[in-house]
């Protein structure tokens, strides 16, 4: 009986020791991940800031960058224009000062639509570009910590990357 006891308590110790490292390394998975999901975050929106455009390609490559990780994610685009013609109501008309600059929106679902029939859409100097990234299936160390700590809810996520910038220059016209 006692040789059953000790053997029990051997395995459990030995599935306990293997399973913290293998913890630690999904943990570690996901911040490279976070990294890669920041920086090509960072750099679309950077590339969109400096060039006054978007286009398929860039698009494309940053998603590709995305799919690299090994995860599926979520991707939430958003573009303040800047009003054209701020100074219709307002006696004084300079762009310049702060307040009297009007923006108006455009989301993700209108961006695709305008790159699929467009191939590209340029902004103009002043324009706000933003994007936010979240992962939208769980990661190994989700799955993990929701067994040992019992965690539930589909609305986490664990690798995000938000980004946003003004845009510097107008962008090229086709």
């Amino acid at each position: 009986m006692s040789d059953a006891f000790m053997t029990l308590i051997a395995i459990m110790i030995a599935a306990v020791l293997i399973l913290f490292p293998l913890m630690s390394m999904a943990d570690r998975t996901d911040d490279i991940s976070e990294i890669t999901v920041q920086t090509a975050t960072t750099e679309f929106v950077d590339k969109v800031k400096t060039t006054g455009k978007i286009t398929v390609d860039s698009y494309n490559e940053f998603a590709s960058t995305l799919a690299t990780t090994g995860n599926t994610y979520d991707i939430e685009m958003q573009i303040q224009h800047l009003d054209e013609n701020p100074g219709v109501k307002v006696t004084q008309a300079d762009v310049t000062k702060i307040g009297e600059n009007l923006y108006y929106n455009e989301y993700t679902s209108q961006i695709e639509e305008r790159l699929h029939n467009d191939k590209r859409i340029a902004l103009k100097e002043g324009d706000i570009f933003s994007v936010t990234v979240k992962n939208t299936n769980k990661t190994i160390a989700e799955m993990l910590r929701g067994f040992f700590y019992s965690i539930s809810g589909d609305d986490t996520y664990q690798i995000s990357g938000r980004h946003a910038g003004t845009v510097s220059v107008n962008g090229a016209s086709k």
